[in-house]
């Protein structure tokens, strides 16, 4: 079981990794392109361990409606905004301004 979700979490880091720079996308994205549809907070958990992997753009995802939920989980409390607002991501009242079009969607960016 340990190694399933190994597995799993690297497959989330891979697709993380291929968003593009002021693009977002939702957990809820993510599990269902990986075959997981419902296991959006499985693919939570799998960002909050990528913290020391520098490498993971964590901040690129959100829920499904914009908001930035794993916010609390970066070592300050508005580096998920910061980093997005670097991107050229609008950010207001923790919710990505402009969501649906800035959305990324792996189930047809990554055919």
């Amino acid at each position: 079981m340990a190694a399933a979700k190994e597995n799993f979490f690297e497959n989330v880091y891979q697709v993380v990794q291929l968003i593009p720079k002021g693009r977002v996308t939702s957990y809820g994205a993510i599990a269902a392109y990986l075959g997981a549809k419902g296991s959006a907070r499985m693919v939570g958990w799998a960002l909050i361990a990528s913290h020391p992997h520098t490498k993971i753009p964590a901040h690129r995802v959100v829920n499904r409606n914009g908001l930035l939920t794993g916010k609390q989980h970066f070592d300050e409390m508005n580096a998920m905004q910061q980093r997005l607002e670097e991107e050229g991501v609008k950010v207001e009242n923790d919710k990505v301004v402009d969501f649906g079009n800035l959305f990324w969607d792996p189930a047809k960016e990554l055919l």
